[in-house]
């Protein structure tokens, strides 16, 4: 059965280490809740100190440092398939296929003189872009979700809470 992707209400564009769209890396819960035109979250539990926030009607989950009552935004993740369409240096990410993305990050290690790592399930990442390129399936098919962090990914598996490696 063919793959369908539910249209993307929002475009929007990534900065590195700054921002993804309307969402600020630093800002509250409730900065967060305000951006998203006051969408519903959904707390998942946290780990290193970490608790996430679903955003299940706009396919984004927020990370934040500690608890969502105290706690500043460090990492975001949209879904491949109900996410917005995020781009980053002129180029759409979010469900895109694997392969088209991973071209990409290699292209932009040349370009901007940067490291490819890759994760301990091999998920290519941009470190100073704080980029993960997760893959997110659909039966056979793979597609991107990406993850965005605050700062360079040197320690992915640090940066990254533990939860969001259980997505596949």
């Amino acid at each position: 059965m063919p793959v369908t992707l539910r249209r993307r209400a929002w475009d929007w564009i990534a900065t590195p280490l700054i921002n993804v769209g309307p969402l600020q890396f630093g800002a509250t819960h409730g900065d967060v809740v305000a951006a998203l035109g006051g969408a519903l979250a959904h707390e998942t539990s946290g780990d290193n100190g970490r608790t996430g926030a679903e955003f299940r009607s706009i396919g984004v989950t927020a990370y934040y440092s500690d608890a969502l009552s105290v706690g500043r935004l460090v990492c975001v993740a949209v879904d491949a398939f109900a996410g917005p369409r995020v781009s980053m240096n002129g180029s759409t990410l979010t469900g895109r296929p694997r392969s088209v993305v991973e071209q990409w990050t290699w292209d932009q290690t040349e370009i901007h003189d940067l490291s490819l790592i890759y994760t301990h399930v091999l998920d290519p990442v941009l470190a100073e872009f704080g980029l993960v390129i997760r893959a997110q399936h659909a039966g056979d098919a793979v597609f991107i979700r990406p993850v965005f962090i605050d700062r360079l990914a040197d320690d992915v598996w640090s940066s990254v809470p533990s939860q969001e490696w259980k997505i596949s």
